[in-house]
């Protein structure tokens, strides 16, 4: 029995999870909520703020003292690098404090073997996506292979920008409430559709819809909901279009949607649609999993716990740019 507790702070939520043996024991978090984004300075003082708070809950969910943790996990990055700082001391600390060894995690990892223990999938062709990163990824030979990404801005922070632009709340999240007002959208607005081979890029559509959005709503052209109805069926096909083809590549039957943005039903029900024709199945987590959570790096943690790894003191240190692909994967074949 192994018992791994995981600290994540990389952007605006402050997470905690604790996982025994692929169950999860305690996963609270927390969120810093404030129009119309969020500063890595201020969000490191919300996370110093409340991490011992969600650090109680966490035990105290799960029944457990620190002597029965048998590990420490946080995240190493990528991320914004006040908040990553401020979680990685206190997680330095903390093993200090219990005499517990320490490990550093690649956040996009977190979320891949969060999902895969969640959704029972075997080898899926992976898509990240959240507000930070756009990726389309394949374990192969020790790594996750990254098969396609944005070359510019994540497909998260696409539809954030967006929200800014046309004033949408921030509260619980502007990518959330997009999807609400889009259910309700009837026209469809044509938008720049930018895939480059395995690659996509959003700057350029948000720079259209920035620049034609106001006076589209003005003249009456078209409504706010449709604006957000469409932006979603373009970017969300472009993501469709790129994981078939990585799906296509690896002779893959699977796909797992990962990251904030995989929380979007819209975005599963296309997805579906893809994975339907081709005869495959779609994997897909609610938002207790696919938000940044603790549970998530704890369980990433546990798994190269048990292959053998820790990082030492000296080593502990975070990195707001650490690819998915820089990780050796000692814990799959």
């Amino acid at each position: 029995m192994t018992i791994v507790i995981g600290f994540e702070g990389s952007a605006n939520k402050i997470g905690i999870g604790i996982i025994r043996d692929g169950d999860v024991l305690s996963n609270p978090r927390r969120t810093y909520i404030t129009p119309p984004g969020f500063m890595p300075s201020d969000t490191a003082r919300h996370h110093r703020a409340v991490i011992l708070t969600v650090l109680k809950e966490a035990l105290e969910q799960a029944g457990l003292k620190p002597a029965d943790i048998d590990c420490v996990a946080y995240t190493k990055g990528p991320g914004m690098g006040a908040p990553l700082v401020t979680v990685a001391l206190v997680a330095r600390t903390v093993a200090q404090l219990w005499g517990k060894p320490l490990l550093g995690v690649n956040h996009c990892i977190g979320h891949i073997e969060m999902g895969r223990l969640i959704t029972k999938a075997n080898n899926p062709t992976v898509l990240y996506v959240s507000g930070g990163n756009t990726q389309v990824i394949a374990y192969s030979e020790r790594r996750y292979r990254i098969f396609g990404e944005t070359i510019d801005i994540a497909v998260g922070n696409c539809l954030d920008r967006f929200a800014r632009v046309i004033k949408i709340s921030n509260d619980p999240s502007p990518g959330y409430n997009i999807e609400q007002m889009a259910k309700k959208g009837t026209q469809y607005v044509e938008l720049p559709y930018t895939v480059k081979g395995m690659d996509v890029s959003f700057s350029g559509i948000l720079s259209y819809i920035e620049e034609v959005s106001h006076k589209m709503l003005s003249s009456g052209q078209c409504a706010a909901e449709d604006l957000c109805f469409s932006l979603q069926e373009t970017v969300f096909s472009m993501l469709v279009e790129i994981t078939e083809r990585a799906m296509a590549h690896c002779g893959s039957q699977e796909v797992l949607i990962v990251g904030g943005v995989g929380c979007n039903l819209r975005l599963q029900e296309m997805m579906g649609v893809m994975c339907k024709e081709r005869g495959a199945k779609l994997f897909a987590t609610d938002e207790r999993f696919c938000i940044d959570n603790g549970a998530m790096i704890a369980q990433a943690g546990w798994e190269m716990f048990r292959s053998g790894q820790v990082t030492e003191l000296e080593d502990s240190w975070i990195t707001q740019r650490y690819r998915t692909d820089e990780v050796e994967v000692t814990w799959r074949d």
